[in-house]
C-alpha cells in the first residue's frame, strides 16, 4: 500500500502544481466575466429559486428542484467540509481557508454553467422525470461518444468507490476515537445501512436526503455559531490571520505560499466540487421550467457549501487553537479534539454522530452519481447496476480498513481526471449556457416566469426534453 500510495501521490503533485490549478482558475475566472459575475448579480435570485422549492409536492417519480439541490448538497457536504478543512489547515496553514474561499467564487461560475448545461442536454424518462449529465451532453452536444463514455466509468468509479472510501475512513476514524469502536465492527454496520438505502433507487436517495441534508447541516452550523459566539473577541484576529497567511505563510507550512495555494484549491474543490462534472447529474433530474433556474440553484450550493459550512469549520479549529501545522493530528480527529477542548470530553461523541450523518448521505449522494452514468451505458441486465451496488460497499469497507493518506491521495487523483474531462466539454459547450442565461435575464426583466424555449439556441442537435412552448400549446 505504501509504494501505490507513493506512486499516487508523485502523480498528484504534477497534475495539482501545474496543470489543474491554471485550468480550474482560468476557467473560473472566464466564467465569471463571460457571464457578467453571475454569481453575484443573480445572488437574490439564487436564493429566491431555492426557497420556492421547499415542501414542493412531488408526483410519481418527479424529483424537485430542491430535491436535486439536496442529492448534489449530500455529496458536496460530507467530511471535505470538516477533515478536509482540518487537512487544509494542518498542511498549507490557515491561508489555505482564504484559498479555499477564493476557489469558490469563481468556482459558483463554472458550477452555474455546468448545471445549466446538463439541464439543456438532458433526456426525459418519462412521467416528468429526467436524467443527464456531462457523459449526456458530452454525447448529445459534442458527439464524441468516446469521451463520454470514458467520463461515465471515471466519475462512476470516483464517486461510486473511491469518494465513498473517503467518507467512510472519516467514519471509522471518528467512532474508534470517540467509542473506541473497531474499524471492522463499523465497516460492518455501515455496509448494511449503505446497502439498505442504495438499493431503494434514485426517488428513495432523493426523499432520504431532502430531509437530512437541511437537518445535519443546521445542527453542525449551530455548533459553530456557538464556538464563534464563545469567542467572539478573537473573530478579528482569526480572520486576519487567515488573509495574511494565504500571501505569508508560516515557516512551518513547507513549500510555501504555493503549498497553501494548492491545498486550499484541493481541498475547496474536493469539498464544492465546481467544475468536477458531478452535480451536473443530480441539476439534470430537476423538473424547472428553465434550465437557468437550476444552474442558478447550484451556483448557491457551491456558497453553501463552502462559504458557509467549510468556514464553520475552519472557525471551530481555529479558534479552539488546537492545531500545529505539519502536525500527525489532523483531519477528523483534529475537529474532534478542536470541539473537546471546548465542549469537553463528551464533544468527540458528539462530533462522530455528526459525521456519521454527514458522510453517510455523501456515500448515498456519491453513488447516486454512480448510478446515473450506469445508466448511460443503457445495460439491458440489471445485473450490471446490482454488480455496481456491490462494488460501491466493498469499496466501504475498504474504506473503514484503509489508511487516511492512501485514501485521500486516490480521491484527489480521480477529482483531477474527472475535472480536466468534465471542462474541456464545458469550455466547448459555454456559449449555449450564455445564450440561455441571457434569455432567462431578458424574461425576467419581462416580469415573466421564464420558459425556456430551444430555438433561441444556435444550435438544437441533441436537445430533446425541451419542447418549444408553441409545440405545447398545439
Amino acid at each position: 500500500m505504501d509504494v501505490l500510495n507513493g506512486i499516487v501521490s508523485s502523480i498528484n503533485d504534477v497534475l495539482w502544481s501545474y496543470v489543474l490549478i491554471i485550468v480550474l482558475v482560468g476557467c473560473g475566472i472566464a466564467f465569471t466575466f463571460g457571464t457578467k459575475f453571475v454569481q453575484l448579480r443573480l445572488l437574490p435570485n439564487m436564493v429566491h429559486l431555492l426557497t420556492e422549492g421547499v415542501g414542493k409536492k412531488t408526483s410519481g417519480e418527479q424529483i424537485s428542484s430542491f430535491q436535486a439541490f439536496c442529492v448534489s448538497t449530500a455529496s458536496r457536504v460530507g467530511v471535505g467540509n470538516i477533515a478536509g478543512v482540518a487537512i487544509a489547515i494542518v498542511t498549507g496553514g490557515p491561508g489555505a481557508v482564504f484559498w479555499m474561499w477564493v476557489i469558490s467564487f469563481f468556482g459558483s461560475a463554472t458550477g452555474f454553467v455546468e448545471s445549466t448545461l446538463a439541464q439543456i442536454y438532458k433526456l426525459p424518462r418519462g412521467n416528468r422525470k429526467f436524467h443527464g449529465g456531462p457523459a449526456y451532453y458530452i454525447l448529445n452536444g459534442l458527439h464524441q461518444p468516446a469521451i463520454a463514455k470514458l467520463f461515465a466509468i471515471l466519475i462512476s468509479v470516483t464517486f461510486g468507490m473511491i469518494y465513498v472510501s473517503v467518507q467512510a475512513n472519516t467514519i471509522a476514524i471518528s467512532t474508534e476515537k470517540a467509542f473506541g469502536i473497531p474499524p471492522i465492527f463499523t465497516a460492518l454496520i455501515l455496509c448494511g445501512l449503505t446497502a439498505l438505502v442504495i438499493c431503494g433507487g434514485m426517488t428513495r436517495i432523493a426523499k432520504f436526503t431532502e430531509f437530512l441534508v437541511p437537518v445535519m447541516a443546521g445542527l453542525y452550523l449551530l455548533v459553530a455559531a456557538i464556538v464563534i459566539v464563545m469567542h467572539i473577541d478573537q473573530v478579528p484576529a482569526t480572520l486576519a490571520l487567515i488573509v495574511h497567511d494565504a500571501f505569508e505563510p508560516q515557516a512551518a507550512v513547507g513549500g510555501g505560499i504555493g503549498m497553501a495555494i494548492i491545498t486550499g484549491l484541493k481541498r475547496g474543490l474536493f469539498s464544492n466540487e465546481a467544475g468536477e462534472g458531478s452535480v451536473p447529474n443530480a441539476a439534470a433530474t430537476a423538473d424547472v421550467t428553465h434550465p437557468v433556474k437550476q444552474g442558478l440553484v447550484q451556483a448557491l450550493g457551491v456558497y453553501v457549501d463552502t462559504w458557509v459550512v467549510c468556514t464553520a469549520t475552519a472557525s471551530i479549529i481555529l479558534l479552539s487553537g488546537q492545531y500545529v501545522i505539519g502536525s500527525d493530528v489532523t483531519g477528523i480527529a483534529l475537529a474532534q479534539q478542536s470541539l473537546a477542548s471546548i465542549f469537553g470530553p463528551l464533544a468527540p461523541s458528539a462530533v462522530a454522530i455528526m459525521i456519521f450523518l454527514f458522510a453517510f448521505s455523501s456515500v448515498v449522494g456519491n453513488y447516486y452519481y454512480g448510478e446515473i452514468n450506469i445508466a448511460f451505458f443503457e445495460f439491458k441486465s440489471p445485473k450490471v447496476l446490482n454488480v455496481f451496488r456491490a462494488g460501491v460497499v466493498t469499496m466501504v469497507f475498504f474504506g473503514c480498513m484503509a489508511e487516511l493518506s492512501l485514501v485521500w491521495n486516490l480521491a484527489d487523483l480521480f477529482m483531477a481526471f474527472l475535472c480536466l474531462t468534465n471542462l474541456y466539454a464545458v469550455i466547448r459547450l459555454y456559449p449555449l449556457a450564455s445564450t440561455a442565461l441571457k434569455d432567462y435575464v431578458a424574461q425576467r426583466k419581462a416580469g415573466k416566469d421564464p420558459v425556456f424555449d430551444p430555438s433561441i439556441l444556435k444550435t438544437q442537435d441533441g436537445i430533446v426534453a425541451w419542447e418549444k412552448p408553441s409545440d405545447k400549446e398545439n
